[in-house]
């Protein structure tokens, strides 16, 4: 049986030169000297018999051939991290960190009650958060950068279980013309009015956020910029409803009249990355966060 020749830390640290734009920043990054990184990629090189970098100027950039091999050793150093992982997860039954993906339709207030009640239970546990809209979740599926997942939408391979029903609705600030028309108006009355829509964060299944006909439409990057953006009497959105009511409360924005589709319902889910090996804190994690939607739904629900 022949075995590998070039080791896992001569592909980390040719990954950390591509990343890092150089050797001597790859050295920087690694905390070892350039020429411990010069001798590991050509020692790789060396290994297999074909050329991996070039130099452009001051930066090191990959061959063809080096794109290739990459992809494939990037693979190979997620599936050795995940093999540790899962080894530490076996032999203490609880996990060093979750990395948490959450949908931008996701309340806020849930999520912080969530992660109040598990904080004391986290056992030193880390919890890298980061928040995403649309398909920017399921990119991260499917590139298993991630453990925890509340996402609006799926790839086919991943089971999920339905965790909260979003309800957007259109709204624009008091002086906006379209309130100023004293009608129900209609999709042709919308067009001619400048919309603001949501950019998908994700990459590859790229769509924006709500109705998209608008003659006239402004792009943001977040439900936080959007609600600005229309607060201050630029256009109409379609927001959630539970980030906006107070805003209708207290009559800084005002539904939209229209005489159909004034709201509309998305569903949130629930999901592992990795089901075949999910650690006791993200089971954990998974029972805060169910528990709190199921008081944020009660007290909907007694409002109503």
């Amino acid at each position: 049986m022949s075995h590998p020749r070039v080791s896992l830390e001569q592909w980390r640290t040719l990954q950390a030169v591509v990343e890092q734009g150089g050797f001597a920043q790859a050295a920087a990054h690694l905390h070892r000297s350039q020429s411990a990184v010069s001798y590991a990629v050509q020692r790789l090189q060396d290994n297999l018999g074909v050329s991996v970098l070039r130099i452009e100027g001051r930066r090191a950039v990959l061959t063809e051939a080096g794109e290739v091999v990459l992809r494939r050793a990037r693979q190979l150093l997620r599936d050795a991290e995940a093999l540790e992982t899962l080894a530490h997860e076996l032999k203490a039954g609880w996990e060093a960190e979750i990395r948490l993906v959450v949908d931008a339709a996701f309340p806020t207030e849930v999520l912080m009650e969530a992660l109040q009640a598990f904080a004391p239970h986290d056992r030193g546990t880390r919890v890298l958060m980061q928040e995403v809209v649309l398909s920017g979740a399921m990119d991260l599926l499917r590139e298993g950068t991630a453990d925890l997942v509340i996402s609006a939408g799926l790839p086919d391979s991943v089971l999920a279980d339905e965790l909260i029903e979003i309800e957007f609705i259109a709204v624009s600030h008091p002086d906006h013309p379209l309130h100023k028309q004293n009608k129900l108006l209609d999709f042709s009355d919308l067009r001619r009015e400048m919309q603001i829509v949501i950019r998908d964060s994700g990459q590859y299944q790229v769509a924006d956020h709500g109705w998209l006909e608008s003659e006239h439409r402004w792009t943001v990057s977040s439900i936080e910029r959007a609600l600005s953006t229309v607060s201050h009497g630029l256009g109409f959105a379609w927001l959630p409803r539970h980030r906006v009511q107070a805003h209708l409360e207290s009559g800084q924005l005002i539904a939209l009249p229209l005489s159909h589709g004034q709201s509309y319902t998305t569903h949130l889910y629930i999901s592992y990355a990795h089901p075949e090996h999910v650690g006791l804190a993200a089971r954990l994690l998974t029972k805060h966060l169910q528990n709190a939607v199921a008081g944020f739904q009660s007290r909907v629900d007694s409002t109503q």
